[in-house]
């Protein structure tokens, strides 16, 4: 099955591809755990995806450590800065919640942050202190010694019940993570096509057929979710 494949890969370290849904943004995701990026996969989600370049938070984890939503942030300032309530993301047509965007970062060892070694050393090192094990206030601690804000890495926080009231690719990847077994946190970038659009499905099956990485769906993702749940 392409999930068992998938998982497989996500253990080894390659890049998966996920399609969403047709019903959603009808957008393909290159996507790999945030442990095992380097430069050259971040190179290949750059000039192959083209798109953002993010890392997903499960939502416990991020509200332990005070990682917030964007949305709420500019909420909060809102009193401040009343532009901020007028520009709420209230109506995002393919999603009925508030946005996935966290905060955005760069580790303080980069220069500009935006090179592809930059973000590589952003990404892993974000995975390593964030899932170390260790007491939140010590996890606190290291990611004030080790990273800046704002950055060029774009934290996302998933929902807090992975895909049961969203399910996008924030969620469908960072459950993959979680069943692969590897830390929960998914390094994902949407693929464009060259037509000012998102790569069609596809165009994108047949990059997979050429690359030899997997494709899946949505649609399989949650099938084996729901399985994975009910053992566990």
């Amino acid at each position: 099955m392409s999930i068992e494949r998938a998982l497989q890969d996500i253990r080894d370290g390659k890049i998966v591809l996920v399609f969403d849904f047709d019903d959603r943004e009808k957008e393909t995701d290159m996507t790999l755990a945030s442990e095992f990026v380097d430069t050259e996969k971040v190179r290949t989600l750059r000039k192959d995806a083209g798109g953002l370049l993010c890392t997903t938070t499960p939502y416990a984890l991020a509200k332990d450590v005070g990682l917030p939503f964007l949305s709420d942030t500019f909420w909060d300032c809102s009193d401040k800065y009343p532009l901020l309530k007028a520009m709420a993301p209230t109506d995002i047509p393919y999603d009925n919640t508030k946005s996935s965007f966290g905060i955005t970062i760069n580790h303080r060892k980069t220069y500009t942050g935006i090179t592809d070694s930059d973000r590589a050393l952003t990404i892993k090192t974000y995975a390593d202190v964030l899932f170390s094990g260790k007491p939140v206030e010590e996890i606190q601690k290291e990611m004030g010694v080790n990273f800046r804000a704002p950055g060029h890495v774009h934290l996302l926080n998933t929902s807090e019940k992975i895909l049961e009231n969203r399910k996008g690719h924030t969620e469908l990847c960072t459950a993959l993570m979680i069943m692969a077994g590897v830390k929960p946190s998914a390094t994902i970038c949407e693929m464009m096509g060259d037509d000012g659009n998102a790569r069609s499905k596809e165009e994108v099956k047949k990059y997979a057929e050429e690359t030899g990485m997997t494709f899946i769906t949505g649609e399989e993702i949650i099938a084996a979710w729901n399985e994975f749940k009910s053992k566990n």
